[in-house]
């Protein structure tokens, strides 16, 4: 299926048509046969936004005054919302710091990163984790390598992990969109571009850094040529100038206590300012603090969340809505239509820079992609340009370094040229920037068709699989490469054949045609799926939301609608072969909606038959 989902058929009418009864084998083989071409909606396609509001000229004083009154007010809510949010992920941040604070500090001062890249990357990214900031790591590895703890070299696959980890935030809120199919598909897949994009990069990267030396020598090359600091830039602080009056009611970290467990520094082990703010004089460990944060942030969160959403659904409508979007998703004309992306790009690092946080300003961003006003085309270039704007930080943390100023400098280039190698990989040629997007979109699409994947996805990638590998490293290169290594070549081998199921079947054996031969909890989610459904109280009916849109009054319709789905389509699986392409159950929705919408509309109208009918 492409990713416009077009499959369908188009059939002349046929007695399987002509009548409501059940239809037999026979015609619906014959059904098959006929079949064409059927269109469907692309659930990535920003929704259609129609403007039923009473126009401004039409309104009377009162009701120009009820609107303007109404709007300010929701805007102000919103821009609390907004603050609330940001003030939550700030707070997050410092629980993920007190609950594994120490434990990053500590694994970015192991001496196997040393031994081994992939291990460096895994550091990167569960420290990046575990203190919810890119920023923050970057900017202690910074440190390290000014302080020789860690080499230029050493610490490039740890910047690289850190790029991986800061993606957990976003995806972390695009779970507030959950409880809509379609919004939650849009927001998962807006959120896991990031993902995707420095995953892939990475894995392009490394080898090539590992193998040449790219980023090092590149980087060695530039900052030769750069004046010495003189160790007083400080980091600016302008959304912090807002947030920070608030957040620092609730909880003070010392940052450097991270640091210099990093460092092998002899500490007290407290991250817990004294000072006034709420926690200021506990007696509680840093543990017990940082899940009473963590409990009130992610409920702070939330609630911020679906309430911008909410506000956002209401203000984005009519003309206000189609102007922003319009606006948002604009393209150039003519021959300046190329340079598009690379504005919106700057963009993305502009608004970075001035939040200091790639994390807040890609969270900020996916709820929007959610209800359809920032397209997941205009996503990528947004969340390319946060990449850049993200390693601001740790260049201002190498210019106030006064010890091996050049070495800080160097790691502080290394990462703004691995984004920025990764934008000429995956962004500078049109049809590369195909492949994070469709990664993208068949993400999002399992999360709407299974929305525990969310959750799953989340705990696998930046837990789970980090956790295993860096495991794996500490008990040996030649483990790690044991075990990596088949796995590694089993992944390709199954993307190479299912690109050539997609494009040319014919050319596989007829067995490999598809991956009907295994068993199905290996080729397909539905098994572990059915398994969680019995678990809940409520089972939620995936046929009867597919008949929403019947008119209520039809309700004998449906019944007899839904009794034919069960009794003959719902559990049969259709094999086509269409336009050289092979459809199989996955298929089976379509085929039956077609056939379905036909009988609606015969239970409301017989006047609406046509001598050639298109499903």
């Amino acid at each position: 299926m492409d990713t416009k989902h077009k499959i369908g058929f188009l059939a002349e009418e046929s007695d399987f048509q002509k009548s409501d009864a059940l239809p037999s084998d026979n015609q619906t083989e014959k059904f098959l046969e006929s079949a064409v071409t059927i269109e469907t909606d692309d659930p990535y396609a920003l929704p259609e936004l129609k403007d039923k509001g009473v126009a401004w000229n039409d309104m009377s004083s009162a009701e120009k005054t009820k609107r303007v009154v109404l709007n300010s007010l929701k805007l102000c809510i919103l821009l609390g919302l907004l603050y609330m949010f940001v003030c939550s992920l700030d707070i997050l941040s410092s629980a993920f710091r007190l609950l594994g604070g120490k434990a990053a500090g500590e694994a970015l001062g192991s001496t196997v990163i040393a031994q081994n890249p992939v291990a460096g990357l895994m550091v990167g990214l569960l420290a990046t984790v575990l203190v919810q900031s890119s920023s923050t790591s970057t900017s202690i590895v910074v440190s390290m390598v000014g302080s020789e703890i860690l080499t230029v070299r050493t610490a490039i696959p740890i910047i690289m992990g850190a790029n991986i980890g800061t993606t957990v935030t976003n995806t972390i809120v695009s779970m507030g969109q959950a409880k809509e199919r379609n919004e939650f598909r849009r927001a998962f897949a807006g959120a896991t571009i990031h993902d995707i994009f420095n995953w892939l990069t990475v894995l392009i990267l490394l080898p090539i850094e590992v193998a040449t030396g790219f980023l090092y020598y590149l980087t060695d090359a530039i900052v030769v040529a750069i004046p010495h600091g003189d160790g007083k830039s400080k980091e600016p602080e302008f959304l912090k100038t807002i947030t920070k009056p608030f957040t620092d009611k609730i909880i003070q970290l010392n940052a450097a206590e991270i640091t210099a467990i990093a460092k092998g520094e002899n500490t007290t082990g407290n991250l817990i300012k004294n000072g006034d703010h709420v926690f200021g004089n506990t007696t509680l460990s840093n543990i017990i603090v940082g899940v009473i944060l963590l409990l009130i942030a992610l409920f702070v969160l939330c609630a911020c969340l679906i309430g911008i959403v909410k506000l956002l659904h209401l203000m984005l409508q009519g003309k206000v809505a189609v102007v922003i979007r319009k606006v948002v998703n604009a393209e150039f004309k003519s021959c300046l239509n190329v340079f598009t992306g690379y504005i919106v790009m700057m963009v993305g690092i502009g608004f970075t820079i001035l939040l200091q946080s790639s994390s807040i300003f890609t969270s900020a961003m996916t709820p929007l992609v959610g209800i359809g006003v920032i397209s997941l085309e205009r996503m990528y270039p947004l969340t390319l340009g946060s990449n850049v704007g993200t390693t601001f930080t740790s260049m201002l943390a190498a210019f106030a370094s006064t010890s091996n100023f050049y070495e800080s400098l160097q790691i502080a280039f290394c990462h703004l040229f691995f984004n920025i190698s990764g934008i000429i990989l995956w962004y500078t040629i049109p049809p590369m920037r195909k492949i994070p997007i469709k990664f993208a979109k068949s993400l999002g699409n399992t999360t709407a068709k299974y929305r525990w994947f969310a959750g799953l996805y989340l705990l696998a990638m930046f837990f789970l699989l980090p956790a295993a590998v860096f495991g794996l490293s500490i008990a040996g290169v030649d483990v790690l490469l044991a075990v990596g290594i088949p796995v590694l070549v089993l992944l390709v081998v199954v993307v190479i054949i299912n690109i050539i199921q997609s494009k040319r079947p014919s050319m596989l054996p007829k067995f490999l045609q598809n991956w009907s031969f295994l068993p199905k909890p290996v080729r397909s989610l539905e098994p572990y799926d059915r398994i969680l459904k019995k678990c809940k109280c409520c089972k939620e009916d995936e046929i009867l939301s597919e008949e929403s849109s019947c008119n209520s009054s039809n309700v004998a319709c449906n019944k007899d609608l839904k009794s034919k789905k069960d009794d003959h389509f719902y559990n049969k699986v259709f094999s086509v072969e269409i336009q050289n392409k092979n459809y199989e159950a996955k298929d089976q929705h379509a085929m039956w909606n077609a056939f379905e919408n036909k009988n609606k509309s015969k239970c409301i109208s017989d006047s609406d038959a046509n001598n050639s009918t298109r499903f």
